[in-house]
């Protein structure tokens, strides 16, 4: 599984560090940072792969910008 963050597009409302702390946390610049992840060049993204999304799932509807994708 893949965790993928549109961080450029974050609002920085803090709801994916508020329910997924583990993977989650704001920057300084008041954005979201997904933990470990990698910057895809190519697509403008973040990503991380991710055996069990965790809290994740939680951290993905909770986004009220829709910038949080999991994919199988």
């Amino acid at each position: 599984m893949k965790i993928i963050h549109k961080r450029n597009e974050c609002i920085g409302c803090g709801a994916c560090a508020l329910v997924c702390p583990k993977y989650w946390r704001m920057g300084e610049d008041g954005k979201s940072n997904l933990l470990g992840s990698k910057k895809n060049d190519k697509e403008g993204y973040y990503e991380l792969d991710i055996k069990n999304v965790n809290c994740n799932k939680e951290a993905e509807k909770a986004c009220p910008v829709n910038i949080i994708s999991i994919i199988d």
